[in-house]
């Protein structure tokens, strides 16, 4: 199950696509199989940028400045350091997959270690639910956030992860995947907008667009990269089933600090 990265999948078809495919190539031939995908698919990918012509890049229209600034640009953590709504944001978000980044990965270990699951199916059927329903709830997720602030759709998507410690803790099997990765496709849609657009709009005009992206997502990732070596030490002293709850509550620390800040961050 080490093909269960704590990351967090770009809500595209192809990636939808990717999924099934590793998991056909799975089931078929092994992990070997997967990897070797997964080889091929990257060096695709650089060619691809690699073929993307320099001139049509439009440097200062990518990092959001109103002017020329190359020759002063921002530093991302000083630049997230002075904005206290991306500074909110970017801890909350830490915390959140500091608790949903180890779930489903250790909810797949309890299946396939109770022989319930084979593993490369099980990697692909997680990853093409989620996708599905990512893509839907992003389009779903764009047309309302275009006439309010993201902070409430922000918020919705925290209230999934406690939702998902709680299932998972009560449902055991493979079956069990599928309402979990509906909620967490849902949760990660709404994030997959609401995020980079709440970046985009604190920081217009200022050209640290892409600076400020990175540091919040540099801030999440120290959660997301934790939380699997959090959660099987947790596993491996009390069990799968309370380590699904407690990592759950992480949501709900979330959810307070969000409503703590709201004053903070509503206004984008």
């Amino acid at each position: 199950m080490s093909s269960m990265a704590a990351t967090r999948p770009s809500t595209t078809p192809a990636t939808w696509v990717g999924a099934a495919l590793s998991g056909y190539l799975g089931y078929k031939y092994g992990y070997v199989a997967v990897f070797a995908l997964a080889a091929v698919f990257g060096a695709i990918a650089i060619a691809c940028i690699l073929m993307i012509p320099a001139r049509a890049i439009d440097d200062r229209a990518a990092r959001g400045s109103k002017e020329d600034d190359s020759k002063a640009p921002p530093d991302a953590m000083t630049m997230l350091l002075k904005h206290r709504a991306l500074l909110v944001l970017a801890h909350t978000l830490a915390l959140f997959d500091l608790g949903n980044a180890a779930i489903v990965p250790l909810y797949g270990l309890a299946a396939v270690a109770e022989e319930q699951a084979n593993g490369p199916s099980f990697v692909a059927t997680t990853v093409v639910i989620a996708q599905g329903v990512m893509i839907v709830t992003s389009l779903i997720a764009m047309k309302a956030a275009s006439k309010r602030n993201y902070w409430p759709a922000i918020l919705v998507s925290f209230m999934f992860l406690p939702i998902r410690g709680v299932l998972a803790f009560l449902v055991t099997g493979w079956w069990g995947v599928v309402p979990m990765q509906v909620l967490d496709g849902i949760g990660t849609g709404l994030q997959t907008v609401a995020v980079p657009g709440m970046v985009a709009r604190s920081l217009n005009g200022t050209g640290g667009i892409n600076l400020g992206q990175g540091a919040v997502i540099t801030v999440q990732g120290i959660g997301a990269s934790l939380s699997p070596a959090l959660g099987g030490w947790i596993a491996q002293r009390i069990g799968y089933g309370p380590t699904f709850l407690l990592l759950g509550g992480f949501g709900l620390a979330s959810i307070a600090l969000w409503l703590a800040f709201g004053a903070t961050v509503k206004k984008y």
